[in-house]
């Protein structure tokens, strides 16, 4: 058991005084009880250590050290050096096996997820550190042994009785005398303990004594009695066997001496703690008195005499205090002038001490220098170099102690330090492996819930076969399943990199797009539902694989250069917080800043109108419905994109404008921010990533394009080609709207970031392995339909199937290898010359016809 007296540093005030306390470790809660004596019941108070910390400094003095909690600072001090430095042992030791203990077996909760939480213990052999060897217990100071000497003696007896705890003093007390009389009253004579003597051969009772604090914060009454028979039999060797035991009559004398020292010490307190109680006691057979005579009167004016008799009684009371406060006002201001009066005189008694301090000084001057003049140059020059080297000796010595000291408080440091650390590091480890399977659920429950709107599609699908009540049913399902959040909020941020993805409780995601799109046509808003929550699960279970390792690489660069390993980087997707510096570099390198250029273009769109100004104005409001940036006509970005799409007809007049541009220049907004940088990203698509006449007014290029992508479909996919030449599907119808605005609205906000990521890096290669990534990741599906119909309605939404951005992302640079650039250009050169020549003979068919009806008409 860890227990003794330490001397408890109390502050009332600028009044700062030791007392002496008895201290008792609670192993049950990691406490530190303290009481006034070791025979008390009720305790003073108690410090909690389970997240405490311990400290020793030098300069506090020797056996000083402190206990600082969340709350408040304990000073303690130990009666030597040895006994701090094995209380701090002590106290570390017990903290950390009670933190162990807590950390080993937490309590049951009784939520229905208990059974997949996760506890990472972690077994620590701390007796292993060798930061301080274990300190030797001082059994005069501390444990049972310490109980039975007397209290340390302080200057007064009421100087260790604590002011804040009134009552448990009083109940300590009376406790006290309690015992004392039961203990007395069988022989008269208080040194005759025979009935409390503990036997050996009863093991209960020392168990009994032995025991911990119960919950309430009291000692067991039995370990009182014993503590108490402990003390008065070692401390009072009264009976004659004891005496007998005395070495000569002058120690059973001085022993005596000693105990009626310590009784009438003790006498005197219970005395004064009598007194204050007699007080008490007649105030309150005043007030039962009057109370009575009050409750006893029969006739109603003999109540109401007795209360007139109370209204004087409390009227006079109220003018003697009023009295008495208009004595302690002047008593005050009397006081005040005395004060001054004082500090008047101090700094009087000050200069004149000043004065003569400065006489002294010169008296002492001349005495030295007569000195000199009639001592002997050799023997005080011996002086003084032994004066001077007794001094230096005795500053080492003390620097020897001082540097013994600070090696002993490192030591104790170190320890506390590297136990803190551990338990922290064991407490990060456990909130990590209970985050990751968090996740784990999180994923699992993301995609039970997909599958279960995947079977509520199937059952709108076969409704027409369902009775009216069950499809009411799956109808009233559905509509219950499109209200859910798609995204949960977590109540708290986690501490690493899954925050990004536990804690979007929005339903728009990093850049305003919506996670569940909100179409008009129900199973188009079930699939969004489906995909959305696919993705979030694909999301959750990759990041610590996936995502943490590549963002890890993307914080370690520096300085951006093109290089392969920056092309592999970007080709697997650039983080959010990393996307606005690499995109903004991209177009750095591509395109010159003209400076003043853009702002040169403002003006002159303000001046002049466009021509295409009047069909800007009708696609705005069509650009991106689903992104909250763009959605609404008094969105903050309608404007910016407006400006940057007239720029851009004056800085480009062969192409002016052309539907698909406000889609490619809003998404640059969207990631670029600012207005400019997204003019030039546009300047960099058309001008250097598209090739010439893709935007023009007949669209040439885009049409060699779609001939292009027929051509690699056969080579890359050609099964699903043939399929395709099957059933007469021309896939241009869906795909020509890809390679104009390079996916956007056909893909979800996180996939087609990537594809942008990769595109405005290399091209439009790019857009083409997507392209075939996106039937081939869909090819089985496609396959399984056999009618032309089904089938192009299959392809208006089956990239609102794609859910894996990573497997897209591998079909489109793994799988589709080998994909030569020079093989691109040169079926661009092929088929650009075959429609050139079907254009030509069209218009030689055109003007022949033309010319017929002219000469029919004359």
């Amino acid at each position: 058991t860890l227990c003794g007296y330490l001397n408890k540093l109390g502050i009332k005030g600028p009044i700062k005084t030791w007392k002496s306390r008895w201290f008792f470790y609670d192993d049950n809660k990691c406490n530190l009880l303290y009481y006034r004596t070791a025979q008390d019941i009720n305790p003073l108070g108690s410090i909690s250590l389970s997240s405490a910390s311990f400290d020793c400094k030098v300069e506090n003095g020797e056996g000083v050290f402190e206990i600082r909690t969340p709350s408040r600072v304990f000073t303690l001090k130990a009666i030597s050096k040895q006994a701090m430095m094995y209380w701090l042992q002590q106290l570390q030791m017990r903290r950390w096996e009670f933190c162990s203990t807590q950390s080993r077996f937490p309590p049951k909760s009784n939520g229905s997820l208990s059974s997949f939480c996760v506890l990472v213990c972690f077994y620590i052999d701390v007796d292993n550190e060798d930061f301080l060897p274990p300190v030797k217990t001082p059994t005069e100071a501390v444990g049972l042994k310490a109980a039975s000497l007397p209290a340390p003696q302080t200057s007064t007896a009421l100087q260790n009785i604590s002011l804040k705890h009134p009552w448990t003093e009083i109940q300590n007390t009376v406790y006290n005398i309690c015992g004392s009389k039961q203990l007395w009253g069988h022989n008269g004579n208080v040194f005759s303990f025979g009935e409390f003597q503990e036997h050996p051969e009863n093991p209960d009772e020392e168990q009994e004594a032995e025991e911990g604090t119960p919950e309430n914060g009291r000692l067991e009454p039995r370990l009182n009695w014993v503590r108490k028979a402990k003390w008065m039999n070692s401390g009072f060797p009264g009976s004659p066997e004891e005496l007998s035991r005395e070495r000569n009559p002058m120690d059973k004398v001085s022993v005596l001496q000693q105990q009626i020292l310590t009784l009438t010490e003790e006498v005197k307190s219970q005395k004064e703690l009598v007194k204050l109680l007699h007080k008490a006691l007649e105030a309150a057979q005043q007030e039962k008195r009057v109370s009575s005579m009050y409750l006893t009167a029969v006739d109603n004016k003999d109540r109401l005499e007795l209360v007139r008799h109370k209204v004087r009684q409390i009227a006079d009371l109220t003018s003697r205090l009023e009295a008495l406060e208009r004595e302690k006002k002047e008593l005050e201001r009397i006081l005040t002038l005395r004060d001054s009066h004082i500090q008047e005189l101090k700094e009087h008694v000050q200069l004149l001490m000043e004065k003569n301090h400065t006489k002294q000084e010169v008296i002492m001057a001349l005495m030295e220098q007569m000195a000199q003049e009639f001592s002997d140059p050799l023997q005080e020059a011996n002086t003084i170099t032994t004066e001077t080297l007794y001094k230096q000796q005795e500053e080492i010595e003390h620097l020897k102690d001082d540097i013994n000291a600070y090696k002993t408080q490192n030591q104790f440091l170190n320890s506390e330090i590297h136990q803190v650390t551990r338990l922290w590091t064991s407490i990060a480890e456990n909130e990590k492996a209970l985050l990751m399977k968090y996740a784990c659920l999180q994923a699992r429950n993301c995609q039970m819930e997909s599958r279960y709107l995947t079977v509520l599609r199937k059952l709108q699908e076969a409704e027409p076969g369902l009775p009216s009540s069950h499809a009411e049913l799956v109808r009233n399902l559905i509509q219950e399943a499109l209200q859910w959040d798609v995204k949960e909020g977590a109540e708290e941020a986690p501490s690493f990199e899954l925050t990004s993805t536990l804690c979007t409780s929005s339903e728009y995601d990093e850049y305003g797009f919506m996670t569940v799109p909100d179409y008009e046509v129900e199973d188009w808003k079930l699939l969004a539902k489906i995909q959305a929550l696919e993705i979030k699960s694909n999301n959750l279970r990759s990041q610590e694989a996936v995502e943490k390792p590549l963002r890890d690489r993307w914080n370690s660069i520096g300085e951006l250069s093109p290089s392969a390993d920056l092309k592999s980087l970007i080709r697997s997707g650039i983080p959010v917080e990393h996307r606005q510096r690499v995109w903004r570099w991209i177009v750095s390198r591509y395109c010159s800043h003209l400076p003043d250029h853009y702002q040169q273009l403002l003006r002159q769109s303000k001046s002049t109108e466009h021509p295409a100004c009047r069909q800007i104005e009708l696609d705005l409001p069509r650009t991106l419905t689903n992104n909250k940036h763009f959605s609404s006509p008094t969105s903050q970005l309608i404007p910016r994109l407006r400006r940057v799409l007239l720029a851009f007809s004056w800085h480009n007049p062969a192409i002016g404008y052309c539907q698909g541009l406000n889609r490619l220049a809003a998404v640059a907004l969207l990631v670029l921010e600012d207005e400019e940088t997204a003019f030039w990203c546009l300047v960099h698509i058309v001008e250097n990533l598209m090739p010439a006449d893709y935007y023009s007014d007949t669209l040439i290029t885009s049409q060699v394009d779609q001939r292009v992508f027929k051509d690699f479909l056969s080579d890359k996919l050609p099964r699903l080609m043939a399929h395709f030449e099957q059933y007469r599907i021309d896939v241009s119808l869906i795909t020509f709207n890809w390679f104009l605005v390079a996916f956007v609205d056909s893909l979800v906000s996180d996939i087609l970031l990537r594809v942008w990521d990769a595109f405005l890096y290399e091209g439009t290669k790019v857009i083409f392995r997507y392209a075939l990534a996106i039937f081939k990741y869909n090819e089985e599906e496609i396959l399984r339909i056999h009618d032309s119909v089904e089938i192009y309605q299959y392809l208006r939404f089956f990239t609102r199937m794609i859910t894996d951005g990573r497997k897209l992302m591998t079909i489109a640079f793994n799988d589709l290898n080998p994909f030569p650039m020079k093989l691109l250009r040169n079926r661009r050169s092929m088929h650009r010359e075959e429609l050139e020549a079907e254009l030509c003979e069209l218009e030689q068919i055109k003007a022949a016809y033309v010319k017929e009806r002219a000469e029919q008409g004359s």
